[in-house]
């Protein structure tokens, strides 16, 4: 049989879809590849989106902000020091971008201005804070992200 020019190229757009197409079956069905949303429930968090925004801009506007910094015993997080430690209460968020089982969060008790999370906790690679924290019935959010 004798295999012309306009039949090969069909043969070989057949070969490539059907390629393509293994990978996406194989992809949807397999446990191993997970591609979930960010968040479970990103449209209900969504709509809470403006206190997000009012909550920032309280936060950007602190003379003396929310500081984070690795240290030998894990991360040291620092609140504003003209603020009342006892009045203070919240969440600390941990995200890990890239496995949603790492991800933790810890509520906000204070002894003095600093919370330290343990080297336990964390394991190396990117990681996203949100600290969401009341002051005198002040909103304030604290966002960043870094590697440790």
């Amino acid at each position: 049989m004798k295999i012309n020019w306009g039949t090969a190229i069909v043969l070989v757009f057949i070969g490539f879809i059907s390629f393509i197409m293994y990978f996406v079956v194989k992809m949807n069905t397999n446990d191993k590849y997970q591609h979930d949303l960010v968040t479970e429930e990103y449209y209900k968090e969504e709509l809470a989106f403006q206190k997000e925004i009012d909550a920032e801009k309280n936060a950007k506007a602190l003379k003396n902000n929310i500081r984070v910094e690795k240290t030998s015993d894990g991360l040291v997080i620092t609140f504003p020091e003209d603020k009342n430690y006892e009045d203070i209460t919240g969440t600390i968020s941990l995200y890990r971008p890239s496995n949603k089982k790492l991800d933790f969060e810890i509520p906000i008790k204070l002894s003095n201005s600093k919370v330290t999370i343990s080297n336990n906790n964390l394991i190396e690679g990117r990681w996203n804070i949100t600290i969401n924290w009341t002051y005198l019935d002040t909103l304030y959010l604290f966002k960043e992200s870094f590697t440790y």
